[in-house]
């Protein structure tokens, strides 16, 4: 399909969220959707995105559907899975299916659409790429305030029932403000950060 040729060479979601913990950006399913609008009105096309629940095994996946069709009736359609986290902690039925849809819809746009410009933040091999880079500003720091006391059980039970990202948010603001700025601190939140988005 020649549209969906000439927005995948137009497309740019910039990566317009940052993540306050592991200190990147990163791309959300909105970013994607504002980003494209303008390119469907140029190629007159309608992209429609659904989903629906499927049981694989025992274990159920939210499949996110994207569907590109032009004026002919010509369609693409591209399909992405997400999995609805058996432990599901604080997070009532509707918010493990919400999270887990946004995230299948996401990358069923992401491959629709070509999107790959920097490794994903949500993977492991961009955290250890972060990470890494950060090391040397980390040790400077620790050995400036080689003191800086380990989080407790206590904080560390505060942040891991975070049952959403805002509650997240909200249990790290309370920590001393030497843990906020401890590197390993900062990279446990934002590995709590990705699981609650992933589910």
């Amino acid at each position: 399909m020649q549209e969906l040729q000439i927005i995948q060479a137009k497309l740019k979601a910039p990566k317009g969220q940052f993540n306050k913990f592991g200190g990147f950006k990163y791309r959300s399913l909105e970013d994607i959707f504002e980003a494209v609008k303008p390119l469907l009105a140029e190629t007159q096309t309608t992209l429609v995105v659904g989903d629906e629940i499927v049981l694989i095994g025992d274990r159920h996946y939210v499949c996110a559907t994207a569907t590109l069709t032009n004026q002919k009736g010509e369609q693409v359609t591209n399909k992405a899975y997400a999995r609805e986290d058996s432990d599901k902690g604080k997070m009532d039925a509707s918010q493990m299916t919400g999270s887990a849809s946004s995230y299948a819809r996401k990358y069923a746009l992401n491959g629709l659409f070509c999107i790959d410009d920097t490794k994903d933040a949500d993977t492991d091999e961009y955290t250890k790429a972060t990470t890494k880079s950060q090391q040397p500003k980390a040790k400077s720091q620790q050995s400036v305030q080689p003191a800086q006391p380990a989080m407790t059980a206590e904080m560390r039970k505060t942040l891991d029932d975070a049952k959403s990202v805002e509650e997240l948010y909200e249990a790290f603001g309370k920590l001393p403000q030497n843990l906020r700025e401890h590197q390993q601190v900062k990279d446990y939140c934002a590995e709590l950060k990705a699981k609650l988005e992933s589910k």
